[in-house]
């Protein structure tokens, strides 16, 4: 990379396009940042150049994709005629590419195939955020608990159904400053049926992996922006509670040793005390979840009583 944009500086050409497709927020501006290291400490010279020339847009691509098992490659191996594929990957039908309309030049005709481009990413990036991934997680721990095994059985169960519906449309979805044309409540309503898809069995055990990573975004955001608007966020609490019983071990019998990179640091801290106690432990400011989210007394008794 560095050698080919040296080339075309030292050419005259015209810079590129650099886009990044990673699932990480705003990679566009973390991508940025990572190449004017490199060229600091590689090529300082070239910097003043890349800087003007040289776009980096941010991207986020929304579908939905299990992980791949046995069971699948065989069935892809008997499609295909014996043929056998170990890089397979099965998706959901839907697909959703947003750009970032910042080129170094004039941009592909992806908007042909459905890709959007769009001033500002953020608010579709935070929409799959707090809607899609954080309904993934509320099902993931709500429906293990429930004995469920895929997303498409945990939102057949009328009660799991009805709290990530709440979850979606009455906690989540105020705390989103949607952008022009984006309608919320028809992307939570489409959410529904693509989980209720039973041709994807994507393993709630799966969603339900390394938590102490994702449930800040998914969830405590979405939770502190509901306490400074007086909004109550039941079913979020309900998926906290969810979430330190999952931790503590409830579903480990039927799957194993929790799957987390903190799990035994987290568990020695919330062991021995009341699921509210937990998580004042954790999510109070200086706990050990970082106080993204200022948990209240009263959260903390809803979170006692869901035990």
């Amino acid at each position: 990379m560095q050698q080919g944009l040296r080339q075309r500086c030292d050419a005259g050409l015209s810079g590129l396009t650099i886009l990044s497709c990673d699932n990480l927020a705003e990679n566009g501006k973390t991508l940025e940042l990572l190449m004017a290291e490199y060229l600091q400490r590689h090529d300082p010279g070239l910097l003043d150049w890349f800087a003007p020339h040289c776009m980096c847009p941010s991207t986020m691509v929304d579908r939905i994709v299990p992980a791949t098992t046995a069971e699948d490659r065989a069935a892809i191996a008997q499609a295909l005629g014996g043929v056998e594929d170990e890089g397979c990957v099965l998706t959901e039908p839907f697909s959703q590419w947003v750009i970032e309309d910042r080129f170094a030049g004039p941009r592909p005709h992806w908007d042909v195939a459905g890709a959007q481009f769009v001033a500002d990413v953020a608010p579709f990036e935070t929409a799959k955020l707090r809607l899609l991934n954080g309904a993934h997680s509320l099902l993931a721990y709500c429906g293990l608990a429930r004995g469920h095994v895929f997303v498409h059985e945990a939102i057949a169960d009328p009660e799991l159904r009805e709290l990530t519906q709440r979850m979606m449309r009455k906690e989540a979805a105020p705390t989103i400053a949607a952008a022009t044309g984006q309608d919320l409540a028809t992307y939570a309503e489409a959410l529904v049926a693509r989980f209720a898809n039973p041709a994807l069995n994507h393993r709630l055990i799966q969603i339900a992996m390394d938590g102490s990573q994702k449930i800040p975004q998914r969830w405590l955001h979405t939770l502190e922006d509901n306490r400074l608007a007086k909004r109550p966020c039941p079913a979020l609490l309900h998926g906290i509670a969810a979430w330190l019983a999952h931790l503590r071990g409830y579903n480990s019998v039927r799957y194993g040793p929790v799957e987390d990179p903190r799990a035994a640091e987290l568990a020695t801290i919330i062991d021995e005390k009341s699921l509210g106690e937990a998580a004042t432990a954790l999510f109070a400011p200086g706990g050990a979840m970082g106080g993204v989210w200022s948990i209240t007394p009263e959260d903390a008794s809803v979170i006692s009583g869901l035990c």
